[in-house]
């Protein structure tokens, strides 16, 4: 491991050196490329830097306390320091097997958020709304930048079904385990006896595609237009502005009706639609690696129930890692940092737990 971590250090050295040559500064591209891979090393460098200057410092004091001319008062603050120098190396030890762990590719992508009502009629289109209140919050916080890419609202409020752009750092690294089944429990307003109702939406965290990744032929389109409508199928404009996208060899389709300008449609349409195509690619490919994904914190599949939210207690449950919190109204309103760490924690143990398996079946 110190082997290969002395050759990214000389990497991450030579990267800085040509950060500073006057031809790669010409070179926009270029000169973008190098910033995010020597960003990418720093964190890993700098804990190699200290995890050597430690080991240096815990050697050099296993000298003093080895030597039998050192003086007695060194001795002892040589011993007195080196258990907590013994510390420190294996928190930087533990550090740097994590930071060498293989990286998502898709973790610094942008992601299509899906949100649609599940079981419970009106009450599920109404924790829709919830949910897209909740993460629209927490994009806020994480001054992400989001957009509405679809909309179908219910006619008691709420949504059928709504599709949100995110974009920021690691936006699918943070929210790739919120896909899948979310349950909610609480009386709805229309309840008069005063009974729990339970109540589903189903999420899905879709990587936003590359032009480069995902080829969509416009001979394989279907492009349909059609006035837009509101709740209850009433026209809520007078121009066939909505646009449905069907993509013929995977009969994925993708629609957008919230803006005037058909061509803003069209082209909304076709970025949900993109997603949607790379995502099913995405899974078939998931679906072949099927034993590495399912030792993961889920597979992020849709139909996996994830999450309970039950209003009569306050709590939240994610039922892949046994967390409750007693928080829920917290939570509602953006503050996801724990249960969002707490699933990446997983990742990094099983990540972890695979690299170490896999370091063992290699040593003869």
């Amino acid at each position: 491991m110190l082997e290969n971590l002395e050759r990214v250090k000389k990497k991450y050295e030579d990267i800085t050196n040509r950060l500073s040559d006057p031809e790669v500064l010409s070179d926009q591209t270029a000169y973008r490329k190098l910033t995010k891979e020597h960003a990418k090393l720093s964190p890993l460098v700098a804990a190699y830097e200290a995890y050597v200057k430690v080991r240096q410092e815990l050697e050099d004091h296993q000298r003093i306390l080895d030597d039998p001319a050192e003086d007695p008062d060194i001795k002892v603050l040589a011993g007195e320091e080196a258990p907590g120098l013994s510390q420190e190396l294996e928190r930087l030890n533990e550090e740097l097997k994590t930071l060498l762990l293989p990286k998502d590719p898709l973790d610094d992508n942008n992601i299509v958020l899906e949100i649609r009502a599940g079981t419970g009629g009106d009450e599920a289109a109404l924790f829709v709304g919830d949910l897209l209140k909740m993460y629209l919050r927490f994009a806020e916080l994480r001054k992400w930048r989001t957009e509405v890419l679809s909309s179908s609202s219910s006619e008691m409020g709420g949504f059928k079904e709504i599709i949100v752009g995110m974009e920021g750092g690691e936006v699918y690294r943070t929210l790739k385990f919120e896909s899948g089944v979310h349950r909610v429990q609480r009386v709805p307003q229309t309840e008069s006896q005063g009974r729990v109702h339970t109540s589903t939406a189903t999420v899905a965290v879709m990587p936003e595609a590359d032009d480069v990744e995902v080829e969509i032929n416009s001979s394989d389109l279907r492009i349909d237009v059609f006035r837009s409508s509101g709740p209850g199928g009433q026209s809520v404009n007078t121009t066939d502005s909505a646009v449905r996208i069907t993509h013929l060899p995977t009969g994925v389709v993708a629609q957008s009706q919230d803006e005037k300008s058909q061509h803003k449609n069209k082209a909304k349409a076709m970025k949900v639609l993109s997603a949607r195509i790379y995502e099913q690619a995405r899974l078939e490919q998931t679906r072949q690696q099927a034993e590495q994904r399912r030792t993961m914190v889920g597979t992020g599949d849709r139909s996996e129930r994830i999450r309970t939210y039950n209003f009569p207690q306050g709590r939240i449950t994610d039922h892949r890692i046994g967390l409750t919190l007693y928080k829920l109204n917290q939570v509602l309103q953006g503050e996801l940092d724990e249960l969002v760490d707490a699933l990446l924690d997983r990742e990094r143990t099983e990540l972890l737990q695979q690299s170490e398996q896999g370091a063992g079946a290699a040593t003869p």
